[in-house]
C-alpha cells in the first residue's frame, strides 16, 4: 500500500483516539442512594423471610424496618460521612432471638460514622460494617 492511501485513515483512527481521550467519563453512580430501600445483606433470622430495610429520603428522614421492630429515624450525609439516629421504633410481637438481633443493629447502626459504595453495594462504616444493597423495585 502506498503512503497516500493509509494517510486518511492513520488521521481518522487518530481522530477517533482522541475523541475518546477528551470525552468526559460516564459519571459514577457516588452519592448517596437517597430514596431507595436499602435491604441488609444478611440472611434472614431463623423462621423469617424478612430482612431489614433502611430508607433514607433526600431531606435525611428514614425509615426503618428491621426483623421485629419499624420505626423513623434521621441521617445525615456529609459525603462519606454519616450519623444515624434512630427514633422509637414500634414493637412487633416475635422471637427472642429476632428480638436480639434489633438490638444488636440498632447499636450497630447508631454507631455508624461513614458510608462506601463497593460496586452496587452500599457500605455503613462503623465498629461493624453494614453491608447494604438496594432493592431492585
Amino acid at each position: 500500500m502506498s503512503g497516500f492511501r493509509c494517510a486518511p485513515l492513520r488521521r481518522l483512527v487518530g481522530s477517533a483516539l482522541a475523541l475518546l481521550l477528551l470525552a468526559p467519563a460516564a459519571p459514577a453512580q457516588s452519592g448517596f442512594p437517597f430514596g431507595q430501600e436499602l435491604i441488609l445483606e444478611e440472611r434472614p433470622l431463623p423462621g423469617s423471610k424478612q430482612r431489614p430495610i433502611l430508607t433514607v429520603a433526600a431531606d435525611g428522614t428514614a425509615e426503618i424496618d428491621l426483623w421485629c421492630r419499624s420505626g423513623t429515624g434521621r441521617v445525615t450525609v456529609a459525603g462519606d460521612r454519616v450519623t444515624i439516629a434512630v427514633g422509637a421504633l414500634a414493637e412487633r410481637r416475635c422471637t427472642a432471638r429476632r428480638e436480639e438481633g434489633d438490638a444488636q443493629l440498632v447499636a450497630d447502626l447508631v454507631q455508624v460514622t461513614g458510608w462506601r459504595r463497593a460496586d452496587d453495594i452500599i457500605e455503613l462504616l462503623g465498629p461493624r460494617i453494614l453491608r447494604f444493597r438496594p432493592s431492585a423495585n
